[in-house]
């Protein structure tokens, strides 16, 4: 029932098994995909409704200019950036974490004790990339 944020939330809700809880909440720069908040994920996330911070992140947006591409025209958010901003302005609960699926396995913001917690391989089958889903948090 912990509120998670969802980043670059695309089509969750259409996902074949219940990804969302109650209290979960998504972003994505598409207003299409009917998200609750319709952000650039480059710029600050939102803080969470009532209590302010997030228990969680979870972040899996387009992984390369090209897979950007096939969902409109809008800039693709980096990694790097995507991770910085989640650890922005207190927006994540002390003991939080957030989670990122990409290719590219993040840099942690510079100045900050932000560790990695885990680093998992994920595959999808013959023929795709493997991607990176990380998860960190703060000390």
């Amino acid at each position: 029932n912990d509120p998670v944020l969802h980043v670059c939330a695309g089509r969750i809700r259409d996902y074949p098994y219940a990804g969302l809880g109650p209290n979960d909440r998504t972003c994505d720069i598409d207003p299409k995909q009917k998200p609750n908040y319709v952000i650039d994920a480059s710029g600050p996330l939102p803080f969470c409704y009532g209590t302010g911070s997030w228990a969680a992140i979870l972040a899996d947006p387009p992984y390369t200019v090209e897979d950007a591409g096939k969902y409109g025209d809008y800039p693709l958010p980096t990694a790097n950036v995507i991770l910085a901003r989640a650890f922005e302005h207190k927006i994540l609960r002390l003991g939080g974490r957030v989670g990122l699926l990409h290719y590219v396995w993040p840099q942690p913001p510079r100045g900050r004790d932000i560790r990695e917690v885990a680093v998992i391989a994920v595959g999808t089958g013959r023929n795709n990339r493997a991607r990176w889903f990380t998860v960190w948090e703060e000390r």
